[in-house]
């Protein structure tokens, strides 16, 4: 593995490592001088600051300026790294950052870290630095101390050598070319989250806290919160719930210092009440996807001489569109789209609503498009009078001899379907009414047209429309000369067919909405 390319930072040199066994993920600025997995281990270093000169001496003011030019370089990393982990917006981002920021404040080019929440409602997921997917399973089946993954505090493992070591650890640790792990904790309390900075070593110093910034307990006995900021240390009351934890590893025996040591504990610190709001936010995204996904059908019905398929987008706050295939008596089917107003769970609840009710009236008289509608509006009227939607429901008939089959439709201020063969590319004209529950009373024609073998039936939102940010009418064309330049082999396909006009209309997956608008497209064809 190449050595990251690290820019300097005042009071910082670049760090140096020895080849990783994996390639590594691009790490961040440097944050201490200190060289990293040397070819050989390093000599003890002194943990306290040599004494400062006598008061009032030049010496004494050059030290003091020069402790303090290192101490605000630290925290300019400090904010320079929690800058970046604050622009990550997705869970699994925020663990990469993290863990990546780790390993350039402990001087480390691997590690992984493993999020676990105590409460057991997950997510539970791993994330790693330089490693692959056989590398992170080899490591999960080592256990580092009391594991460097269900650790309860701070641990340096040397995996090489020493008493610690068992034969699996040793065995993965030459397997993987690893040296030496350091781990933390994440726990969170009520009010925030914070890592359990608690610190043991294998080279027999014990349990061990660190002092003021580089000797200087004046500054840090005049002020309280400067004292938590020097060392790192965080009080964890008994409500605290644990996150998960993290790792980094060596290539050769080497350890953290304490400076190190005190930065990545600080940088956790922040880190571990981010990662508390992103998997606040993953859980309540998680929720709302299943619900959404619980309200539309598992899986599209299989129907003798009909293929389907489906492409479903739903915009982050969850959104009312919808859709159905349902199976009707005497070989016929039902094909529905639709969208209720509003986004968010009640929009949601409101969709599931509308899509069982229409499933009723569709099997009680399916065979009577504008019937079924007017059902579903008078119900939308009497129960929820403040919310509107537009629907299109199509009644599919058996199939006729010599071919093909009848297809009845209906529209609420829908999109009009649109009918794609061989020999025709055209719209369906189903929106000559308003949508349901906007007027006083609901009431449009009925369309009845023949779909020949061969032919297929396309059925969307108006989400695929306003994704283009183009105006109805430009939109409209897309879509029509998007299923007009289909090849005959596209077209003997309805996922190729759907998957080639949303390539089509959204060229590279561009988006003018950037995903607010939910987009469903559904197509049927007929053999």
């Amino acid at each position: 593995m190449n050595p990251a390319h690290v820019r300097k930072v005042a009071g910082s040199e670049p760090l140096r490592s020895a080849a990783a066994h994996t390639p590594a993920a691009p790490v961040a600025t440097a944050a201490t001088p200190s060289p990293v997995a040397p070819a050989v281990p390093p000599a003890p270093v002194a943990v306290s600051a040599p004494a400062l000169p006598e008061r009032g001496s030049p010496e004494h003011s050059l030290a003091v300026q020069d402790r303090l030019a290192s101490w605000v370089c630290d925290l300019s990393l400090l904010h320079e790294l929690t800058e970046r982990l604050a622009r990550t917006a997705l869970l699994d981002d925020t663990l990469r950052e993290v863990v990546q920021a780790g390993a350039t404040l402990v001087g480390a080019q691997r590690g992984l870290i493993a999020l676990s929440p105590a409460d057991g409602l997950g997510p539970d997921t791993t994330v790693g630095l330089g490693l692959g997917h056989a590398d992170l399973g080899a490591l999960q089946t080592v256990d580092f101390g009391r594991g460097p993954v269900d650790a309860d505090e701070a641990v340096h493992a040397d995996l090489r050598h020493g008493e610690r070591p068992d034969a699996r650890q040793r065995e993965v640790a030459a397997q993987l070319g690893l040296g030496a792990a350091y781990g933390l904790a994440l726990a969170a309390n009520g009010t925030g989250f914070s890592p359990r900075v608690g610190e043991s070593s294998t080279s027999g110093a014990g349990s061990s806290t660190v002092p003021g910034v580089d000797g200087l307990p004046a500054f840090a006995d005049s002020s309280p919160d400067l004292n938590d900021l020097s060392t790192g240390i965080v009080d964890t009351s008994p409500g605290v719930s644990r996150l998960g934890s993290v790792v980094w590893f060596y290539d050769e025996a080497a350890e953290p210092t304490d400076r190190q040591r005190r930065l990545t504990g600080l940088y956790l610190r922040f880190a571990g009440e981010h990662i508390a709001r992103g998997l606040e936010l993953a859980r309540v995204r998680r929720a709302s996807a299943e619900l959404a996904a619980e309200t539309l059908p598992a899986r599209l019905p299989r129907v003798p001489g009909v293929r389907m398929a489906v492409r479903h987008s739903t915009g982050p706050l969850g959104g009312g569109d919808w859709y159905d295939a349902l199976p009707l008596p005497e070989g016929s089917l039902g094909l529905a789209v639709g969208g209720v107003t509003g986004a968010g769970p009640g929009a949601v609840a409101a969709m599931a609503r509308l899509r069982a009710s229409l499933r009723a009236y569709a099997v009680m008289e399916g065979e009577d498009p504008v019937a079924v509608l007017s059902d579903l509006e008078l119900l939308l009227r009497l129960t929820e009078p403040a919310r509107s939607a537009t629907a299109l429901f199509g009644h599919v008939g058996a199939p006729q001899t010599p071919g093909g089959r009848r297809v009845t439709l209906a529209g609420a201020g829908h999109c009009p379907p649109l009918l794609v063969g061989d020999h025709r590319c055209e719209f369906v004209e189903t929106s000559l009414s308003a949508p349901l529950n906007m007027l006083s009373c609901w009431e449009a024609p009925s369309v009845e047209l023949h779909v020949r073998a061969g032919e297929s039936l396309v059925l969307y939102t108006d989400g695929l429309l306003h994704r283009t940010g183009e105006p109805v009418d430009r939109a409209f064309a897309q879509v029509h000369a998007a299923a007009q330049s289909a090849p005959r082999t596209v077209r003997e396909d309805p996922a190729l067919l759907a998957d080639h006009l949303l390539h089509a209309v959204l060229p590279g997956g561009l988006d003018a909405t950037g995903g607010e608008e939910d987009l469903v497209l559904l197509v049927a064809r007929f053999d």
